[in-house]
């Protein structure tokens, strides 16, 4: 015990004896276990939290953590920051996927990156699988312990660590969260738009290459990273843009930055994130405007896009989608394939951009179209959108949901969104079409009964359908979920064998022990 002790606080560990050693274990169920003050269980978007696997693995590690290596654990975080509780593992074991809960061996809560980078080394010296997490907010099974080992909670870390108004820019650490910012940024004219409806942490964000409804106008997260700080597997910290550093542009040597950015926690621990800022607008307006069919609100949609009106979001929701939206959120939309719109600029701009937009939508057949400048107004319409999920569970109440998302070229949007109605209804599911149709990016919410083995395999051919498709149409698998448990095979599919051997070496060196969130991604 001293050894590992003195070894935890110095980073040079023992043999892998300390992970699965035959003296006392501690964890499922032990008197041996401690808990947070703060922990609070996620809140799971699709109803009661799925099975967990505490008993098996899908692969690798089997073993439970020796007592040593958890006084190791609680010797660089404290004990009140470890935790081998049951109940604690399962709330971390789990995203809001439907992919079944797999719990980490122990949860541990860093104060700062020396810590982490310090639980880094010990984990990767002792062999001990490391699972990154935010506020688990994802959709493809990112956060699920498939061989155990250590979860990292980062909400502890929520500091903004430095603001530079002038140069439009922000330093973050992990538990910091998107709403949490623009609240600090409310008095400086200054706010981080990225919003994937979920309130995710900003490092999280980063890991998953998020997105959302405004990266139309923006850009996805991936465009508003300018440096990150990494500690990788063995512990060292790396600054991706090099340390302190906040510029717009730079020619200098490999984009290490744009490698994490979506890297889903494979091949290092997100501690801090330099975030592009941008001015919040002098005027905003939202619209609505229904459409007879499918069709018509894309072809609007693209039509939009190529009159160069600068929407700042430009949303779609099918029939089924709106009609649950009024219900859920108490609301009298048309019943009809329906664009929500929304601008930003100054009252003159703004005036002609929504003059333009209705011209264009009703050549397309558009009615009722309908606009909202009061902040009130804005923030009902924007609610309902972000609601979509819940009020697509609602229309089969004691159901869970499976959200699965495609993105393909703006031109080639018409095309599969027709396809995936006609494919919806044909598989006899019950689901939506809801998307970010800017970004050529739409998600199907698919509701359905877990313990309904044939349902749930109609839901896997019509989620390996729509990929399939997308991929046909020159576009991707995902364009804001990630990969996750859920799309490896997508993935191979569609960066092809090369692709996947260099993702695969770039793996091996950064993480030779394939500790770094195994089973994810590759």
């Amino acid at each position: 015990m001293a050894l590992l002790l003195r070894a935890a606080a110095t980073w040079g560990l023992s043999p892998w004896r300390g992970y699965c050693s035959r003296v006392r274990q501690v964890g499922r169920g032990s008197p041996l276990q401690g808990g947070p003050p703060p922990c609070q269980a996620p809140t799971r978007l699709c109803g009661a939290p799925a099975p967990c696997d505490l008993e098996q693995r899908t692969s690798g590690f089997t073993g439970q953590l020796s007592e040593d290596f958890v006084e190791a654990l609680k010797a660089i975080v404290g004990s009140p920051h470890v935790s081998t509780a049951a109940a604690v593992r399962e709330q971390h074991g789990h995203d809001e996927s439907m992919h079944r809960c797999q719990p980490p061996d122990a949860v541990v809560w860093p104060q700062n990156v020396e810590q982490v980078s310090r639980l880094a080394a010990l984990c990767y010296r002792q062999g001990v699988p490391i699972i990154p997490y935010g506020t688990g907010t994802g959709l493809e099974g990112g956060v699920c312990a498939v061989q155990g080992g250590v979860c990292v909670n980062l909400t502890h870390m929520d500091r903004i660590l430095a603001l530079n108004p002038e140069d439009f820019s922000v330093v973050v650490e992990p538990g910091v969260t998107r709403k949490a910012l623009n609240t600090h940024l409310r008095d400086c004219g200054l706010w981080f738009p990225v919003d994937p409806g979920a309130d995710a942490s900003l490092c999280g964000m980063a890991a998953t290459a998020a997105s959302g409804t405004n990266a139309v106008r923006y850009g996805t997260i991936r465009e508003n990273v300018l440096n990150l700080e990494v500690v990788l597997p063995g512990g060292r910290v790396l600054h991706t843009a090099g340390q302190g550093r906040r510029f717009r542009k730079s020619a200098a040597g490999y984009h290490l930055t744009g490698l994490f950015v979506g890297s889903e926690g494979t091949l290092g621990l997100i501690t801090a994130a330099t975030l592009r800022l941008h001015p919040v607008p002098e005027a905003t307006v939202a619209a609505t405007c229904a459409f007879p069919s499918v069709q018509a609100a894309v072809d609007s949609t693209v039509n939009i896009l190529h009159a160069a009106v600068p929407v700042a979001r430009i949303e779609f929701l099918d029939e089924v989608m709106i009609d649950a939206c009024n219900r859920y959120s108490k609301l009298n939309y048309p019943v009809a394939p329906t664009l929500f719109l929304e601008f930003h600029g100054s009252e003159q701009a703004l005036a002609e951009q929504v003059q333009q937009a209705e011209k264009i939508t009703q050549d397309n057949g558009a009615s009722c179209f309908s606009w909202a400048k009061e902040a009130e107004k804005r923030s009902q319409l924007w609610a309902a959108r972000h609601n979509a999920w819940y009020a697509g569970l609602a229309l089969r109440p004691g159901s869970k949901g499976y959200a699965t998302d495609v993105c393909v070229p703006i031109s080639r949007l018409p095309e599969i969104l027709v396809q995936t109605k006609e494919d919806l209804k044909a598989s006899g599911l019950t689901g939506c079409i809801v998307g970010h149709v800017g970004d050529g990016n739409f998600h199907c919410i698919l509701i359905v009964d877990p313990e309904d083995a044939e349902e749930l395999r109609r839901i896997k051919a019509f989620v390996q359908q729509l990929g399939r498709r997308a991929l046909a149409l020159h576009g991707t698998c995902t364009g804001e979920h990630g990969i996750g448990l859920g799309k490896r095979q997508m993935l191979q599919d569609e960066v092809g064998a090369v692709g996947m051997e260099t993702m695969r070496q770039l793996k091996a060196t950064l993480d030779p022990r394939g500790l770094m969130n195994p089973g994810k991604v590759l």
